[in-house]
């Protein structure tokens, strides 16, 4: 994993079939992060809505260089995290 780069947020929803396996990406990577389940903060779903340009898509993962991932693949979170 790139040194200074980290999640700062991770949106998901306990329901999310994504979410779960994007979490256990990181997890199985070691790769830190903090959950928002949506479903229990309604700012939380807001934000997600507001990030995804009108769409509530999770997972929504943020990083702390002001990227975001929606939805991202297993791939896509190892090409950012820079895992081989």
């Amino acid at each position: 994993m790139s040194e200074n780069l980290h999640i700062t947020q991770f949106y998901g929803a306990s329901w999310c079939a994504d979410c779960r396996r994007s979490k256990r990406f990181l997890e199985d990577n070691n790769i830190p992060f903090t959950s928002i389940d949506i479903d229990e903060d309604p700012s939380a779903a807001q934000e997600v809505v507001r990030i995804n340009k009108g769409y509530k898509s999770i997972p929504t993962i943020i990083f702390s260089d002001g990227s975001i991932l929606s939805e991202p693949s297993n791939q896509e979170l190892a090409t950012k995290l820079s895992i081989v």
